[in-house]
């Protein structure tokens, strides 16, 4: 059975940091690719940022230069790593993991920004 836990998440000041692990299990990790979500209220989920199992990353325009995803294959963990935190970042982070199909998410953690 697959399950992706994540933790990190909370309540912080406008340009706050927070670092965010998913943690996998049930899954050849080193093999998909990883991704974080998020969905803020009456938004739809958009995508964060990815790496995939070679390391390559993609980002939202809105992120780029102030979050960093990476991954420890050895700990079957993704990490996302927000500097700059701005209230618009607040949201619901979702951790995905894709390999053909299906793909599987986390339960979500909460993210938010505000003073």
């Amino acid at each position: 059975q697959v399950h992706l836990v994540e933790s990190g998440g909370g309540l912080v000041q406008p340009g706050g940091s927070l670092r965010l692990s998913c943690a996998a299990s049930g899954i050849t990790f080193s093999i998909y690719t990883m991704g974080w979500y998020r969905q803020a209220p009456g938004k739809q989920r958009e995508l964060v940022a990815t790496i995939s199992s070679g390391r390559s990353t993609n980002y939202a325009d809105s992120v780029k230069a102030r979050f960093t995803i990476s991954r420890d294959n050895t700990k079957n963990t993704v990490y996302l790593l927000m500097n700059g935190l701005k209230p618009e970042d607040t949201a619901v982070y979702y951790c995905n993991a894709k390999y053909l199909s299906p793909e599987y998410w986390g339960q979500g953690t909460q993210v938010t920004v505000s003073s």
